[in-house]
C-alpha cells in the first residue's frame, strides 16, 4: 500500500502533463492553420477567379495570334501567361477555392468572352493590329491587377499580383515596340497617359 500511495501522485502528474501537452498541440495546430490560411475575403476570392480568366484571355489570344502570324512575341508571352495562370491556380488551391478552366477560347465571364471574340476578328486584319491587341490586353491587365492590389490586405495575394503586374509591364513594352516597328502608335485604353508613359520609358524589369 505504501508503494501505491507513492505511485498514485506520479500517475496524476503524468496524466496532467499529457492532457496539457495535447491541448497545447491542438492550439499550435490551430495557429498553424490560421497562419497557412491568411484571411481571404469574398472580394479576394472573386479577384483570383477573375484574374485566372483574364490571364487565360491573354494566353488564348496570344496562342491564336501566334498561329496566325508566327510572331515571336506572341509565342514567348503566351508561355509567360500560362505561368501567370499557374501562379493564380496555386493560390486557388491553397485557399480551397473551387474553380474551372474552360477550353481554349471559352470564358465564364461574358465581358472576357466578348473581348476574345473581337480580338480574334481584329487580330486577323494585320500584324500591327495583332500588336495593338497585345498591348491592349496588357494595358487592361495592369489596371485590373492594380485595383485588386489596392482593395486587399492579404499579403500573399499582393505579392503574387505585384509580380504579375511586373510581367505585364514587360509584355506591354514588348507589344508597343511591335506596334512602333510596324509603323503604328499605341494609345493607352485603360492606363492613364502618365502611367503609360512611365512604363514605356522605363527599362525591362526583372520579375520574381
Amino acid at each position: 500500500m505504501k508503494d501505491l500511495k507513492n505511485i498514485f501522485p506520479v500517475i496524476i502528474v503524468l496524466f496532467s502533463l499529457a492532457f496539457f501537452t495535447a491541448c497545447n498541440k491542438e492550439d499550435t495546430n490551430e495557429t498553424l492553420n490560421q497562419n497557412n490560411t491568411e484571411f481571404l475575403s469574398e472580394e479576394d476570392k472573386k479577384a483570383l477567379l477573375f484574374m485566372l480568366e483574364e490571364e487565360k484571355l491573354a494566353r488564348d489570344t496570344y496562342a491564336y495570334l501566334n498561329n496566325l502570324w508566327s510572331i515571336n512575341q506572341f509565342k514567348n508571352i503566351k508561355n509567360s501567361e500560362q505561368t501567370h495562370m499557374d501562379a493564380i491556380e496555386k493560390l486557388l488551391i491553397k485557399y480551397n477555392i473551387d474553380y474551372t478552366i474552360l477550353p481554349v477560347g471559352q470564358f465564364e465571364n461574358k465581358e472576357l468572352q466578348d473581348f476574345y471574340n473581337q480580338f480574334k476578328i481584329d487580330g486577323s486584319v494585320s500584324k500591327e493590329n495583332a500588336f495593338q491587341i497585345g498591348a491592349t490586353i496588357e494595358d487592361l491587365d495592369i489596371v485590373d491587377l492594380q485595383e485588386f492590389i489596392a482593395a486587399t490586405s492579404n499579403t500573399t495575394l499582393i505579392d503574387v499580383f505585384e509580380n504579375l503586374v511586373c510581367g505585364s509591364r514587360n509584355h506591354l513594352r514588348s507589344f508597343v515596340k511591335g506596334v512602333t516597328n510596324s509603323g503604328g502608335v499605341y494609345t493607352p485604353q485603360f492606363l492613364t497617359q502618365e502611367e503609360y508613359n512611365s512604363i514605356i520609358t522605363s527599362s525591362q524589369e526583372q520579375c520574381n
